[in-house]
This record gives C-alpha cells, structure tokens and sequence, in this order.
C-alpha cells in the first residue's frame, strides 16, 4: 500500500484550476495564505530563540553575582535560594555574555585535561588566592552543551548542579583570574566576570551593555534560523505528498547563474523518482526573510527561470508571511517569472505537489 497522501485538495484547489498562473497575482496567492506562523514552525520557534528567557531574568542572575563578592563559592548557595534561575540557565548566562559557545567548551575541556588532570585551578579574587579542583577533568568528561543543559531544548528544562556544570561556572567566572599560564589565551580575554564581582556599578554596566549587543548581533543568526526551520517544514510537508521523490539535494546539475563556476543552490530541490527532467528548485520565504534577501531572489527571479526552463527544468516559490505581503512587487515578480508560486496553506502546498507530480506526466521522454 502506498504512503502517499492523496493530493486532491477542497474546493479552494478547483477555483485554482480556474485561474491561470498567467492572471493570477498577489491578491489571489494572499487570500488563502496563513500570514502567521503555522503552529507546529512556531513552537520549533520557541526553542531557537534564548535571548528573551535570558533578558527576563538578568536581574536575578546579577543579584547572584552581587552576593557571590563574600567568596568565589558563595555563588553556590545563592543559586540553590533562587527559584528563577537554575544551574543550567545559570551558566548560560555567563556562555552569553563571555561569548563561549559549545563549540568553545568542547574544545577547553580537551586543552585543559592535560593541565588540571592531576593539579588544582588557581586563581587570585580580590586579593586572595584560591583553588578549585575541576573533577570532571581528571573523570575525563567532555564539555559540550548536551551534556550542560545548554541546547535548544536543554535549556528550558532545569538541571541540577552537575560537576561539569559547577567546573565550567568556575572556569568562565574566574579563568581570566587564573595564575596558571597553561591557560589558554582566549580564557584569559574571555573568562573576566570574575574579575568585575565587588564592583556591582561596573557588573551591572557590562552585563547590560552586553545585553544589548548579543540582542543585536543575534537578529540575523535568528533570521537566519526562522528560514532553516521554514525550508524543513516545507521540505516535510512534501516528502508527505511526494514520497518517491528525492528532496536531499539542494542544487542541480548543469544549473548555474556564474557562468558555471559555481552550481545554483536552492532551498529545496525535488527529484523525480525516475532521475530525469523536471526537477524542481524550490525557494521558501516567510516574514523574517530579510530585505537584502528579498531583493536578491527578486533580481534573480527571471534568469533562474531562463536558465531551468531552457533545460527542462522548473522553479516554484512557496511564499507567506506579513513582511512579505507587504512587499507586492516582489511576490508578483516570483509569480510573473515561476513556474508555481503557492503560500504556507495545507492546500496550496497540495498543490505544488500536483503541480510538480503533473510535470513529470506532461515532459516529453527522451
């Protein structure tokens, strides 16, 4: 029995089959579109996005830090008597603003097992010297943010305070404190809270400063991240309806717009399952596609159809969103220059599947 789901839609698909692609425009593709995020994209939203867990709760992670100035274990005790903040939020907060990600931590977790294997951490804070055994080191643990609570979904889920979690909280607030000088560089010029705790107006001052910039530099990485998480639930969504169809590559042989230096990369491309023209590139654009983008694939509109028409191949763009229907004239050029221009809608993606199953039935075989 076939998986396939079958593609014939409601109505709304025969007042399509009434209007041609040459007539249709942008009041026609924006009657049926979602305009929102569909709500399984937006829940998948909410565990990319960190910066507004952290922003509410700043204020408990420096009051944390205003009383860990008695000693550099008092954090501990702190930690334990706040119910907003937990263990791995916590040191999330410090990854955040010391600019250390997972990739960072993995890294420092191999370097300094061969310094603190078999020797204590030392550090000078406020003048007095200290040492902290990194236990996770001489067990031979690797750092990395599954295992710190500090993934997507890890985050949202309290953790105790594992030793890996105590180690690393230790070396990100007081490593540029450390008297070792086996300590790598980047800890030296990163790892420097410790070094402001006692002086609450120069913490508060960094910390929201900081704040400011990670907010700043993280709208494109999020932009970015809202358009990887659309391709896929398109790309989905169509594996759905085409279950014989290849939809893993992301370019086409033969297609390029540099004079062939380079083949064309496309969001999606949809294979047919016998390996031979049409294939399909498909592009995805939501509201979050920024303006620099938008005019991108706007320019590009025409040649990329050029080009694939004249090789039998085909482009559709799978458009929605209320940044875009802002932008009409670039919605009218992908429908002007495409061979099918469809919104997020359940029944406007059937029809795409239709369209690019038909395709394969109408291609002359060579």
């Amino acid at each position: 029995m076939s998986n396939k789901v079958p593609l014939v839609a409601s109505t709304n698909l025969n007042l399509w089959k009434l209007k041609t692609k040459k007539n249709m425009n942008v009041s026609d593709l924006k009657k049926t579109a979602l305009i929102y995020w569909p709500v399984e994209l937006a829940e998948k939203e909410k565990l990319s996005s960190i910066i507004p867990l952290l922003i509410r709760t700043q204020e408990s992670f420096i009051s944390i830090l205003r009383i860990a100035s008695k000693d550099p274990f008092s954090w501990i005790t702190a930690l334990d008597l706040c119910d907003e903040l937990y263990p791995n939020l916590f040191l999330k907060h410090l990854c955040v603003l010391s600019d250390i990600g997972g990739e960072n931590l993995k890294r420092f977790s191999s370097e300094l097992s061969r310094d603190f294997y078999s020797k204590d951490f030392e550090f000078i804070f406020r003048d007095k010297i200290y040492q902290y055994q990194f236990v996770s080191l001489k067990n031979r643990a690797t750092w990395n943010n599954k295992n710190l609570g500090l993934d997507g979904e890890g985050i949202l889920k309290p953790c105790s305070l594992s030793q890996e979690i105590r180690d690393v909280i230790m070396l990100i607030m007081f490593g540029g404190l450390a008297t070792s000088i086996n300590v790598p560089d980047e800890i030296e010029e990163k790892c420097i809270i410790g070094a402001m705790i006692g002086n609450i107006r120069l913490l508060e001052e960094y910390i929201k400063h900081r704040y400011i910039w990670v907010s700043k530099i993280t709208g494109g990485a999020k932009s970015n991240k809202m358009g990887q998480l659309a391709q896929e639930y398109i790309r989905e969504k169509l594996k759905v309806y085409l279950p014989e169809w290849d939809f893993s590559r992301k370019s086409i042989p033969g297609i390029s717009q540099n004079e062939g230096r380079t083949l064309t990369k496309f969001d999606i491309v949809g294979i047919p399952p016998h390996d031979r023209p049409p294939y399909w590139g498909i592009e995805v654009s939501f509201q979050f596609t920024t303006n620099s983008v938008v005019e991108r694939k706007g320019k590009l509109a025409r040649d990329r159809r050029e080009i694939l028409n004249r090789q039998h191949h085909k482009v559709a763009y799978v458009v929605d969103g209320a940044g875009n229907f802002d932008r009409s004239s670039f919605i009218q050029d992908l429908i002007d220059f495409s061979d099918c221009v469809v919104n997020f809608s359940e029944n406007d993606l059937k029809r795409l599947a239709k369209t690019m199953e038909d395709s394969i039935k109408n291609e002359p075989q060579k």
